[in-house]
């Protein structure tokens, strides 16, 4: 078993390594070319950011890896080189915490800064808010630890006398026990005998509960819309999609309309610089800078639309012909990612929200997988959760383009700002938490005695003053209450053809 062990840490070695690469080449390939050759520090936070979201994510299966490689082991020295994944699981998630409450909002800050501003003068601005941010989180975390960090876990006291061993061993359901007594102390026991054992959690471990809970609270509502809105959006926008190629003149009427979006756009854009400048920025003026955001999102995107709807060059055709390739992948991916939202539901409903469970289902399936080849099921459960964290970045994008107090950032291939970098991998770990907990608790049978079940599993669920939203499945009812909204939403709205709007909105 050691060979076995010794080739797991390897491979969690090189599975660090591909995750570092990969992220380095999204953010080459993803950032705006303003931030080429600068911007140092927020692509720094950026790369590290997403590989400890993937690794987080990727740590679950390792984990049910990790406790598989020692089922056989008859003692515990047997068994040395498992991974130390209670203390992983700690490390990381402290780890993620400090990102998103403290290093990305610095970035942020530092990076939205005042580029007329001196280096060291934007360095202090962005200080002071992160000590300030810092100091909040410091005494909220402090206070709530020394007065309700604790976990209560109910226990049954029991005793039974004894008895000497028979010369013959016979257990069935009306012998449960050795010896003349036909039922043990413990099989009937009264409800009296149940207490209340209460002990102090660890403060890494209060920290990753309420993070999970911060998280929890935006995992239910982005990815209860996401799940549904994820393959929904890709099946409508082939339905929406372009069937034909438009003529010239309405060609140049819908790109004047646009080019005249854009120049009250830059206008607005000018004048709110110019007000940043003179040092208001009151509750006013953000609103107004979320609107040009806005209005900013949703001309690319009309541009874009106008773009597929005339291809022009010496490839047009070529070009016709790979949008109507692009809309058909789309199709296919929407067609399974319905399945796999479908399937997470069900499992929610069957194994979560259902007492008893009427079935492990998914768990079921992943044990099947496994006994096919061992690592077919690790492999489909790592699938499952990477897909719901997608899901919560679809419903963040949805949203963010419907409601005004959410501000956008929109990722985008060769023009995505450090900003927008820094938000959307702020969101991504908060959730990713929450996306552990949450898979940790659907996939209770099959993730069972792994590092990530006491943790997420007995402690979270125990603690006191937040307990009750995981025993009344508070997280999970939401989530599957916002997917069917969204199922009726694009069941009654996305059906309708998109078409440029060639307006501007935001009020003068």
């Amino acid at each position: 078993m050691g060979d076995f062990n010794l080739a797991l840490v390897i491979v969690a070695i090189v599975v660090c390594v591909i995750v570092f690469l990969f992220n380095v080449y999204l953010l080459v390939n993803f950032q705006h070319p303003d931030d080429v050759n600068q911007a140092y520090f927020p692509k720094f936070v950026v790369v590290l950011g997403l590989s400890v979201a993937a690794i987080s994510i990727l740590m679950l299966p390792a984990d049910v890896a990790n406790r598989q490689a020692c089922r056989h082991a008859i003692y515990n020295g047997a068994c040395n080189l498992t991974l130390p994944m209670k203390d992983l699981w700690l490390a990381i998630y402290i780890l993620d915490a400090v990102l998103v409450f403290f290093v990305i909002p610095f970035a942020m800050f530092y990076y939205e800064g005042d580029q007329d501003k001196s280096v060291g003068k934007r360095i202090k601005s962005a200080l002071l808010w992160m000590v300030t941010t810092a100091i909040v989180c410091a005494l909220v975390l402090g206070i709530l630890y020394g007065l309700i960090g604790k976990v209560d876990f109910t226990v049954r006291h029991l005793s039974s006398s004894t008895s000497q061993f028979p010369s013959t061993w016979d257990f069935n359901s009306g012998q449960q026990c050795i010896g003349n007594t036909h039922q043990c102390s413990a099989f009937t026991a009264s409800p009296s005998s149940e207490k209340t054992w209460t002990m102090r959690t660890t403060f890494p471990e209060y920290v990753v509960a309420l993070a999970t809970i911060v998280g929890s609270v935006l995992f239910a509502i982005f990815g209860g819309v996401g799940i549904a809105c994820l393959p929904l959006g890709l099946i409508f926008s082939f339905i929406r999609r372009p069937k034909a190629v438009i003529t010239r003149s309405q060609y140049i009427k819908e790109a004047t309309e646009l080019g005249k979006k854009a120049k009250e756009l830059k206008k607005a854009a000018e004048s709110l610089h110019q007000e940043e400048r003179s040092g208001s920025k009151g509750r006013k003026f953000r609103k107004n800078v979320k609107s040009v955001e806005k209005e900013l999102f949703q001309l690319e995107e009309d541009v874009k639309l106008l773009e597929e709807m005339y291809p022009q060059g010496e490839k047009a055709e070529t070009t016709w012909a790979l949008t109507v390739l692009g809309y058909l992948a789309k199709f296919v991916l929407g067609i399974l990612g319905f399945i796999v939202s479908v399937a997470w539901v069900a499992h929610i409903i069957i194994y979560l929200l259902i007492d008893p469970p009427l079935s492990p289902f998914l768990n079921e399936v992943f044990i099947k997988l496994d006994d096919i080849w061992g690592l077919l099921g690790t492999a489909a459960f790592a699938f499952f959760c990477f897909y719901l964290l997608l899901a919560v970045i679809a419903g963040a994008m949805m949203l963010g383009l419907r409601l005004v107090f959410i501000t956008i950032h929109p990722m985008k291939w060769g023009a995505t700002l450090m900003n927008s970098f820094l938000f959307n991998v702020g969101l991504i770990l908060l959730c990713s938490i929450s996306v552990i907990q949450f898979c940790s608790t659907a996939f209770a049978y099959y993730a069972q005695a792994t590092a990530a079940q006491e943790i997420f599993g007995h402690t979270l669920e125990s603690l006191r003053g937040i307990k009750y939203l995981y025993k009344y499945n508070v997280f999970q009812i939401a989530f599957v209450a916002l997917a069917g909204l969204t199922f009726v939403y694009y069941a009654a709205l996305g059906w309708r053809r998109k078409k440029p709007s060639g307006r501007f909105q935001l009020s003068t």
